[in-house]
């Protein structure tokens, strides 16, 4: 906690805990292990106040330029975050590796793991956007809803920012979508 406390400001240091706390408490609901959520959850947003200049050059040097629809800090910290705390933090777990990687898209093939450290992410105690209580109410009984309600409420954003959704979150939603039964978009 730490060595976040010392990389982030106050504000994304109370977001980081809050993505933690709340990670632990989903992974404890549904079954999933809940050392490895809280430990994604604080770690989440490792690379996420590199200011943009870095960030660009980090993901280039990581080959993570060509993996996002649009190359901003938005889509490039996650994965960016999850090089990083391997190669400077030693983080050798690849669950949670991945799980920070996916934490800000998501992606086909989304573990147990990445869904929680996802939706965790979207719905701490610190967030506050149209429709967030409905999506932690439905986290309360169904994780894969909750995670596609969540997708749904960042795709209507960035829809609305006028941006192109990445490739990656559109996947993640039609399969979710197809493993319940739902309409995929």
């Amino acid at each position: 906690m730490t060595i976040m406390r010392g990389r982030l400001s106050a504000a994304r240091y109370r977001h980081a805990i809050g993505v933690a706390k709340t990670a632990a408490a989903l992974a404890r609901r549904f079954g999933i292990d809940v050392e490895r959520a809280w430990l994604a959850g604080l770690l989440h947003d490792y690379a996420r106040e590199l200011d943009g200049v870095d960030c660009l050059r980090l993901a280039g040097r990581y080959g993570l330029l060509e993996t996002v629809a649009e190359p901003s800090v938005d889509l490039l910290h996650a994965p960016l975050g999850a090089c990083l705390l391997r190669d400077e933090l030693g983080v050798a777990d690849p669950a949670v590796l991945q799980a920070v990687a996916r934490h800000t898209t998501g992606d086909a093939g989304m573990t147990g793991l990445d869904k929680v450290v996802y939706l965790a992410d979207a719905i701490e105690p610190g967030r506050a956007y149209p429709g967030v209580d409905a999506i932690r109410t439905l986290a309360r009984r169904d994780l894969d809803r909750a995670v596609l309600a969540a997708m749904d409420a960042t795709l209507e954003l960035v829809r609305a920012r006028g941006l192109k959704p990445d490739p990656r979150t559109s996947r993640a939603r039609r399969e979710i979508a197809a493993g319940i039964g739902e309409r995929a978009e």
